[in-house]
């Protein structure tokens, strides 16, 4: 047994459901209460029950019960565990030069693990997975030989030593095998004519007759063994488009010894031009029995391609799973769309596009298996009723998730390790506490890890119980865990009842308080003749006593808590805690919260009353008596003694010795020697004015002791008065330099003035004109007669 990486190992019961608390009120038994949730506990002391408590009293949370009497070595609290049965270390593919056989490498750590498991308590536990160095690699490449394929089997001839060289770069350990498929030999998919079954294809072209699947080359080393078979194959024909690919798929998948897997990476090619046809299709040629998974190759053909339909896409995905298969569809760009949407559904699959003649089947090829295992992701085998798992991945670059996305981590180089944190929970007791087995592994891989799972339905003190013990009323029961079983048939604390005895009138009388009417005060239920009392919604809440007259959660309440928070309800009435009383225990007993900034109770001027200050003297207030709104200040109040002590002068110099002795004084040089509000507690900063307007400076401090400390700066501030020169000088300039503006100024508003004018003068001198008129008494000397005679002639 290997141990060279940590396992970490612990519970995380906040991720899941706590305990159901139905089922913890109904408990009868520990086996019972330990189903009803992680936090539960089964008090075994046979004193713990109180008057009146039924028997799934003892079933509480272990806080709960220690808080109701019952001590940590009484309680029954069995926890689950992870134990490691298989921990080999992961290795290289090669180990001291010498050459691993594929069973011989391990990527995956731990391998083997035992859980017990107990109702809603996770177990965790850390799976390491490292990509092994030149691990071994089986590929087997089925192709479609329908007649629209015959010039990619040209290209595939040859690729048994073309791709045998490319994949050396990967692995040492590769092998190849090959297999063709086309249809279903029946009508409508091929015809049926004894020509066409001889030669599907025109008169003119040669071909092979219709096959359903051949297994031409089972997985071998030899590359020029896969080119001299595949060179000798034929192209043959089909009527409908869709082709019987799946059928193939199957077969090559559930026929591990003909096609010759081994335990190592398993990579098909399923190279094709055209779609596919799925269960159902069948009924078209009149086959409707289902795909049975089975393999069914006599001499390397597939002999039931006409008695069972098509799988379904559900069960091939079932059947690569279970065999370890990785998919590469190398499709032409037509059927992308489609293919793409097929490997959405199958995992651990990937899709390239092939050229029309595929040409470039061996990079499509690389680039698949490259991104193929890169890629890891876990998956579970079924899981028991009543059983959950949860991932937490924990990949490359410190990158984490959960959910469906903490099952996987990508791009995983060789050598590269990840961790994956899994955490197991069962609810109840499944399979009936029998031990269940189950498995995770890398899907694609090989390898796995095997989880044996112990569900804990019982105590360990289980185990000594007392059959017919005498203390359950005469052998009636067995005496487990600290409380008695009962019989089939009887019932009570001690089985001391017949369910047939359970309601008479005179054992009513006996639950009934003070010959009241009320049975059990409403409270419980009368069981032979004694009070069980009525469990509440909230479990911290109970009913108590003989008649249930008592209760914990009716008592007085402060500040919406019951009791304050500071005690605990017991038949209604609280008992306080120490420090505290009242009905309510809302009365504080201490003082702390009374004290001022002087270290006294409420600053001597008033008394602590329930935690809060109630002051004596009326000038005083707040929360320890310390504000004062008509006092003066510190500084106020002692500047006068400060200033007759440390300078000989105030209104009180006269009479200081009599008036201000109540203080300490120390006197410092300057104000920067003066105590800083760090150096000692309470202390107060005084700036103050004296006679001469000066500022002198000083601290008033209490100590401890009670006692007033001053210190008091020397040296003063004062001002310092004025000088003369400059003020008269810049007063005379002030003058000069306003006449010398003012001149300016006048000189300036003329010259604008002057220019105004003259452009005035100018206008007018433009807009000058001298009118030409006639003089009305002025006439012609000229006369002018015309001839009426003269024609112009």
């Amino acid at each position: 047994l290997h141990s060279v990486v940590p396992l970490r190992i612990h519970t995380r019961p906040d991720v899941f459901h706590s305990r159901n608390i139905s089922d913890m009120a109904s408990a009868q038994s520990c086996g019972e209460c330990i189903q009803a949730g992680e936090k539960c506990g089964w008090c075994i002391d046979k004193d713990f029950l109180k008057q009146g408590e039924q028997k799934s009293t003892r079933c509480d949370e272990i806080e709960a019960l220690i808080k109701k009497g019952c001590s940590e070595a009484s309680i029954e609290n069995p926890r689950g565990t992870v134990s490691v049965n298989k921990n080999q270390s992961l290795t290289d593919r090669t180990k001291d030069g010498v050459k691993l056989k594929p069973d011989q490498i391990t990527q995956i750590q731990p391998q083997k693990l035992t859980l017990n498991l107990r109702s809603g308590e996770a177990q965790t536990f850390n799976l390491i997975f490292k990509r092994a160095e030149d691990y071994p690699i089986d590929l087997y490449y089925l192709m479609d030989l329908s007649y629209s394929m015959k010039d990619d089997l040209e290209n595939v001839k040859n690729l048994g030593t073309d791709l045998m060289a490319e994949m050396q770069k990967i692995t040492s350990d590769f092998r190849i095998g090959f297999g063709s498929f086309v249809e279903k030999t029946v009508m409508p998919y091929i015809s049926t004519t004894p020509a066409k079954l001889l030669n599907p294809c025109t008169s003119d072209q040669n071909c092979t007759s219709p096959f359903s699947y051949k297994n031409v080359l089972s997985l071998t080393s030899q590359g020029s063994q896969f080119n001299n078979l595949v060179s000798k194959q034929q192209i043959s024909g089909n009527l409908d488009s869709p082709e019987g690919g799946f059928d193939a798929i199957m077969q090559v998948a559930v026929c591990p010894n003909q096609i010759g897997w081994r335990n190592v990476t398993r990579l098909l090619v399923f190279s094709t031009d055209a779609g596919f046809h799925f269960a159902g299709d069948g009924k078209l040629g009149g086959i409707v029995l289902p795909n049975d998974g089975k393999c069914h190759l006599q001499d390397n053909m597939y002999t039931m391609s006409h008695y069972y339909d098509y799988p379904s896409i559900a069960h091939l995905v079932q059947k690569l799973s279970e065999n370890n298969i990785q998919t590469i569809f190398a499709v032409t760009e037509e059927f992308q769309p489609v293919y793409q949407e097929l490997k959405n559904l199958i995992p651990k699959s990937a899709v390239g596009t092939l050229s029309s003649d595929s040409g470039n089947v061996i990079k499509l090829i690389i680039d698949a298996y490259n991104s193929l295992s890169s890629e890891i992701i876990l998956e579970n085998s079924r899981l028991p009723e009543g059983v959950s798992i949860s991932y937490i991945s924990h990949c490359k670059n410190g990158v984490s998730d959960k959910g469906e996305n903490g099952r996987k981590c990508s791009n995983i180089s060789i050598g590269d390790q990840v961790m994956f944190e899994v955490a197991i929970m069962a609810k109840g007791c499944p399979s009936n506490g029998k031990s269940e087995t189950i498995k995770i592994k890398p899907q694609g891989f090989t390898e796995e890890v095997e989880i044996v799972l112990n569900f804990i339905c019982e105590c360990a003190c289980h185990k000594e119980g007392i059959p017919n013990s005498p203390v359950c009323h005469f052998g009636n029961g067995t005496l487990e865990c600290g409380a008695c079983r009962c019989n089939e048939g009887r019932i009570g604390r001690v089985c001391e009842c017949s369910k047939d005895e359970v309601r008479t009138d005179d054992l009513d009388a006996n639950c009934r308080m003070d010959n009241g009417t009320d049975i059990c005060n409403n409270n419980g239920d009368c069981v032979c003749g004694a009070c069980e009392c009525k469990k509440r919604d909230n479990p911290e809440e109970r009913y108590s006593g003989k008649f249930c007259e008592c209760d914990n959660f009716n008592c007085d309440r402060s500040n919406n808590k019951l009791c304050g928070g500071h005690g605990r309800c017991e038949c209604r009435k609280c008992i306080c805690e120490a420090n505290y009383t009242g009905s309510a225990c809302d009365c504080s007993l201490d003082t702390s919260t009374c004290l001022a900034s002087n270290k006294q109770i409420c600053n001597g001027r008033g008394t602590c009353e329930c935690g809060t200050c109630k002051c004596t003297d009326l000038k005083f207030q707040g929360p320890t008596c310390e504000i004062c709104p008509t006092c003066p200040g510190v500084c106020t109040e002692h500047k006068d003694c400060v200033q007759c002590q440390a300078f000989g002068t105030g209104e009180k110099k006269d009479t200081c010795k009599e008036q201000c002795n109540k203080f300490i004084l120390v006197k410092k040089k300057k104000k920067e020697e003066l105590p800083q509000p760090n150096d000692q507690p309470y202390i107060n900063h005084c700036k103050e004015r004296d006679a001469n307007d000066c500022w002198f400076f000083f601290t008033y401090a209490t100590k401890n002791d009670s006692t007033v400390e001053v210190h008091v700066a020397e040296e003063l501030e004062c001002p310092s008065g004025p000088d003369i020169i400059p003020i008269v000088a810049g007063v005379v300039a002030g003058i000069v330099l306003i006449g010398l503006a003012l001149l300016l100024i006048w000189k300036l508003l003329m010259i604008i003035h002057d220019r105004r004018e003259f452009a005035k003068f100018e206008k007018e001198k433009m807009n000058a004109r001298w009118d030409a008129g006639e003089n009305p008494i002025y006439k012609s000397a000229v006369t002018t007669v015309v001839n009426p005679k003269y024609e112009g002639k």
